[in-house]
């Protein structure tokens, strides 16, 4: 893993962040809740969330003093909500050998612009002002551990940073969590686990005796898009789409695929696309998948409305 510097062409410019960050700050001009009072709060804690306002206080002079690890999201996306518990279980667990930032993507779309996000969830690092690329998706907490002690390794041998460890609940917020649905709970901690045919069987329990929960529907339906892409060559995938467009069964893959890459508009567009050139049995399966990822995203999400609507034109 080798640091790239922050103002090489084609990665992100660390005086275009910083520019942003100051223009921001000086428009919103909020004395409460400025730049300094955010870092204050963020130093506190070991995981928390970036603005692009506060990302210079909070991210890039941060990093001179621990390895800050980005989690690029966003509420819609199945595989976020995998792995940014992860995250934060292991900012908790290393204690301080590095902090974890984390921006919604949709609130912070000129940040992910600068970062060069194509899928999300997406993780980088900063480290002493340079930009460290991780990995992209919801990898396996194994291979996150290693690449965080890659990270953590580089940050002390070559920049001589070493984050301050702090006391087991010290980074904890200290502000309570509310009671949780115990059943709903068991299903989530599942689908955090991998676990995703005990999450996918506790979330069809919910559904059994309250048919309507949102919740439970929309964690069903991110977990059966897990288990599908569970095991599937990408590469392969992708190929057999190009050369077969008109095969529901590879457009349907490929969508899946898309859809767990964080690129929702491609996998809605080209199953909407699939719709149009079938017929029968096949176009009522591509059907019934478009509006199973419907699902994974939720019936009020931009996105979702302009598919259905495309979807209506195709059909009728």
């Amino acid at each position: 893993m080798q640091p790239r510097n922050m103002s090489m062409s084609g990665v992100v410019d660390l005086a275009a962040v910083k520019a942003a960050s100051e223009a921001r700050q000086k428009a919103e001009a909020r004395p409460q809740a400025g730049p300094g009072s955010r870092d204050a709060a963020a130093g506190a804690r070991l995981v928390f969330d970036v603005t692009e306002a506060g990302f210079e206080a909070d991210v890039l002079q941060r990093s001179a003093e621990v390895p800050v690890v980005i989690d690029f999201w966003a509420e819609w996306c199945g595989p976020c909500k995998q792995l940014g518990p992860v995250l934060e279980r292991l900012a908790a667990e290393y204690a301080g050998r590095f902090v974890l930032a984390k921006v919604d993507v949709d609130a912070n779309q000129m940040l992910a612009q600068q970062f060069g996000i194509q899928g999300i969830p997406a993780v980088m690092a900063v480290v002493g002002g340079q930009l460290v690329p991780l990995f992209q998706g919801a990898s396996p907490e194994a291979q996150i551990r290693q690449v965080l002690d890659q990270l953590i390794e580089v940050a002390e041998t070559q920049f001589g940073i070493v984050g301050a460890p702090v006391e087991p609940g010290e980074g904890a917020a200290a502000a309570p969590e509310a009671p949780q649905d115990p059943v709903l709970a068991a299903a989530h901690d599942a689908l955090d686990r991998g676990d995703l045919g005990g999450a996918i069987q506790a979330y069809r329990n919910v559904l059994s005796d309250r048919p309507g929960d949102a919740e439970a529907k929309l964690g069903l339906a991110q977990a059966e898009l897990l288990q599908r892409v569970q095991g599937l060559d990408a590469q392969a995938v992708r190929r057999e789409a190009a050369e077969k467009p008109s095969d529901p069964r590879a457009q349907i893959a490929a969508a899946d695929l898309d859809m767990v890459g964080g690129h929702v508009e491609d996998a809605f567009s080209r199953l909407v696309d699939t719709v149009r050139r079938t017929v029968g049995e096949d176009r009522d399966a591509v059907r019934v998948r478009l509006l199973e990822l419907f699902e994974v995203i939720g019936a009020d999400d931009p996105r979702v409305v302009a598919a259905r609507t495309a979807l209506a034109r195709v059909l009728f």
